[in-house]
């Protein structure tokens, strides 16, 4: 595995679970959209997720019912979802039927009964200029027969909403701010700003509480989100970005 591939991998691992519903003043909008989509093809639920082609962190909308959505959050399914890491893969539509055998899936939708969600669905892959990929995923609760029947008569306008939908959201306040911003953490954010302020990895140890060891560690993990070969270079990405300030 090249070192860009195992960089994937780790984004992929950790990526962050970004409610884009919960910060962008649009959101009520999108969600509205979801819901046209379900009632005009006659599904339950739709769900948009778009990946950051900086961070790795996936964002999105979704009109499930809250509960689902806070255990989904809270437990980091979107680390393991099959529905996700398969599709974020694939230039074709995803029906799931095709993921029983794959990891998560069944962790995903045990889960996932349990608060109502079935497991018939499938997840429209979005490919933009800028490798941003984005998934339309629906979901109909239905006999197997009746769901083969419906996918097939429904995916060609399917193919086309979730271009329509990935577009918009690219559009959006939301996501501008999410690709723009690299999701250092807060200690990520508190190093750098102790380097731009002159001080060495040793002081900023020192001042808090930390090894130099593990400054190195966090030093080392924002230059790879913010892209940067060396410290300074990150110190000065950040300090453009807004992320800390010049001292």
């Amino acid at each position: 595995m090249s070192f860009g591939q195992k960089r994937q991998e780790r984004a992929r691992v950790s990526a962050d679970l970004i409610d884009l519903g919960s910060e962008s003043r649009q959101a009520d909008s999108f969600v509205t959209f979801l819901d046209q989509i379900c009632e005009r093809f006659e599904l339950d639920h739709a769900a948009y997720a778009g990946t950051n082609p900086v961070s790795g962190a996936v964002h999105g909308y979704v009109n499930y019912p809250e509960p689902w959505k806070r255990h989904y959050a809270e437990n980091g399914l979107h680390r393991i979802d099959p529905t996700l890491l398969v599709a974020s893969r694939s230039i074709a539509p995803v029906d799931w039927q095709r993921l029983e055998r794959t990891p998560g899936f069944d962790k995903t939708f045990r889960d996932a009964c349990d608060f109502g969600i079935t497991d018939r669905g499938l997840t429209i892959p979005v490919r933009g200029p800028y490798g941003d990929i984005g998934m339309l995923s629906v979901t109909r609760d239905c006999s197997i027969a009746e769901w083969n029947k419906l996918s097939a008569h429904i995916l060609p306008d399917l193919q086309s909403v979730a271009v329509h939908v990935h577009d918009t959201v690219m559009r959006s306040d939301a996501l501008s701010r999410a690709l723009r911003y690299p999701t250092l953490s807060t200690r990520e954010r508190e190093i750098l700003q102790w380097i731009a302020a002159g001080k060495s990895q040793q002081d900023v140890g020192d001042i808090l509480g930390i090894s130099h060891r593990t400054v190195e560690v966090h030093l080392r993990s924002g230059r790879e989100k913010l892209y940067a070969l060396t410290t300074p270079q990150a110190v000065g990405r950040a300090i453009m970005l807004g992320l800390i300030y010049p001292l």
